[in-house]
């Protein structure tokens, strides 16, 4: 019997949580979208009123509640307008971090990045693309380990 209410009591708990988290946590009402390189550098925050938009292992955020720590003068500032998923996973500024180059990275770099990109981008700031790079290989041909089906915000096979 006693079983019986814990299991009863953890089910209620868990789907109250659940509620709670979606109600907080609502994806982007915005169209998700592909931004080159070029097109990312248009929100670093040197235009007042433009949205601030951050690239993390591909997938861009808006960080625009956010702009105490990325707005123009703020201590992440570096990080916006561009694909910086290097300088998340060594916790970097440095100007040779900001890319999204992750060769030579550390095992302990690596963990941190996912644990970043998990636990704080992709729980508190909207999905609103990809970049170019993520999509798309160098040579311009489609990227085949990118499966639109696997991303969390996507309704659809096909909304590209």
């Amino acid at each position: 019997m006693a079983t019986a209410r814990v299991f009863v009591l953890f089910v209620v708990l868990s789907t109250t949580l659940a509620e709670e988290f979606k109600l907080k946590f609502k994806p982007s009402t915005k169209p998700v979208r592909l931004f080159t390189e070029e097109e990312l550098k248009r929100y670093d925050g040197s235009e007042e009123g433009q949205p601030l938009y951050m690239a993390v292992k591909g997938v861009v955020f808006d960080v625009t509640k956010g702009k105490e720590f990325y707005g123009k003068g703020a201590a992440y500032n570096a990080l916006v307008g561009k694909d910086s998923t290097r300088a998340v996973a060594k916790m970097s500024l440095d100007p040779e971090d900001l890319t999204s180059d992750t060769k030579g990275l550390t095992e302990q770099q690596l963990q941190s990045l996912e644990s970043v990109f998990e636990g704080t981008y992709k729980t508190k700031y909207p999905i609103v693309g990809y970049t170019a790079s993520r999509i798309l290989t160098d040579d311009g041909s489609p990227n085949e380990a990118f499966k639109p089906e696997d991303q969390p915000h996507f309704q659809i096979k096909d909304e590209f």
